[in-house]
């Protein structure tokens, strides 16, 4: 399938995020939203208020990430706000993954799961069949510009592998330092949707056009494969 890319909402530039969306709305397949309580991570981002503010001028699907202890406290306002894909960590749904999984449905919006860096692909084999996306942490979660874990494409490989082998329709997205050094390995193991922040795309130009036009110079050069939207 055609690579997808899904750039990072908290690293553009806040102040014109309004003209930024305008251009990627013709080039990008999704909006990556950060929502981080301060507690599952350290950091605070993003928030389902942030989510309504921006739908009105988005036509990409809007796919919310929850870096947070309790995402069911999250699920209701989300999906109220106009998310397309809400997808809570793994760790944090271990005891009601299916409750989750299954509110998720029940608003309409489609269901993925993050998985951190040291957690398995083993850890969801019960619920993958109700997924439509999988996304793995190549960087520890919760700061933006952390290197790379390459044990991550062992992953990746497993988890293509498993929708391979079972017939399974989830999409596989990696999250985390996403860019000409890793487009090549990352395309190569199986990553199906890119989520791209600062150094993948933000900060190649500031003119986000001529940004965007770069990354997928990188993108083909390195992987290849050539793009068109």
């Amino acid at each position: 399938m055609k690579p997808k890319f899904s750039p990072s909402l908290m690293c553009m530039d806040l102040l014109n995020i309004k003209e930024q969306i305008k251009i990627l709305n013709s080039r990008a397949d999704f909006y990556h939203v950060d929502i981080m309580d301060g507690h599952f991570v350290k950091n605070i981002t993003l928030s389902p208020d942030f989510v309504k503010a921006v739908k009105p001028a988005c036509t990409l699907p809007l796919d919310c990430h929850l870096m947070v202890t309790n995402p069911s406290d999250y699920i209701d306002a989300l999906a109220d706000a106009g998310a397309g894909y809400i997808c809570p960590h793994v760790e944090t749904i271990t005891t009601e993954a299916f409750r989750i999984i299954n509110k998720i449905k029940e608003h309409g919006c489609k269901v993925g799961v993050v998985l951190n860096p040291a957690t398995p692909i083993e850890s969801i084999k019960h619920y993958a069949h109700l997924l439509d996306k999988i996304t793995i942490m190549s960087v520890d979660p919760g700061f933006a510009g952390q290197p790379f874990i390459r044990e991550m494409l062992d992953k990746i490989r497993e988890a293509k592998q498993l929708k391979e082998d079972k017939g399974y329709k989830y999409l596989i997205e990696i999250d985390g330092s996403c860019n000409e050094k890793t487009f090549h390995d990352l395309y190569e193991a199986g990553v199906e949707v890119f989520i791209v922040g600062t150094s993948g795309l933000f900060n190649l130009d500031n003119d986000l056009e001529k940004a965007w036009d770069k990354m997928m110079h990188n993108f083909e050069n390195t992987t290849q494969v050539k793009m068109t939207k």
